[in-house]
């Protein structure tokens, strides 16, 4: 089972990817709600995926994905990000992030991207 981290300073989008991705088996171990959580949780818990707001109060997404990867060069880190931030999710990939999911989710698209990321990982 793929143990997921969230990351996200909207409740609402922390439900939703949770409410999207355990039917699919994916186990959700913690929730972060700013940048700062979200280095020190993945530090604690290592899960095998992480999906990572790029906008958050404390310390942006981009800047936690660079620590976290800095941390551990193989951490597979999915950016989620609203329609209009394309110049972000293009400095998160280059910062590492392995792919980035759109808001407002598609159950689909969402699962589609998180495996695809899990196997290129294995």
């Amino acid at each position: 089972m793929t143990r997921v981290l969230i990351a996200d300073d909207a409740s609402f989008m922390r439900q939703m990817i949770r409410e999207i991705i355990e039917p699919e088996g994916y186990e959700v171990v913690g929730e972060a709600t700013n940048g700062i959580e979200a280095v020190d949780l993945y530090k604690e818990l290592q899960p095998d995926l992480v999906t990572m707001d790029i906008v958050m109060p404390k310390r942006s997404g981009i800047d936690a994905v660079n620590t976290i990867l800095a941390e551990n060069p193989a951490a597979c880190v999915v950016m989620c990000s609203a329609l209009g931030q394309e110049t972000l999710v293009m400095e998160a990939i280059q910062a590492g992030a392995r792919d980035f999911i759109v808001k407002p989710f598609k159950p689909d698209s969402v699962i589609a991207t998180l495996k695809k990321v899990v196997e290129k990982a294995d």
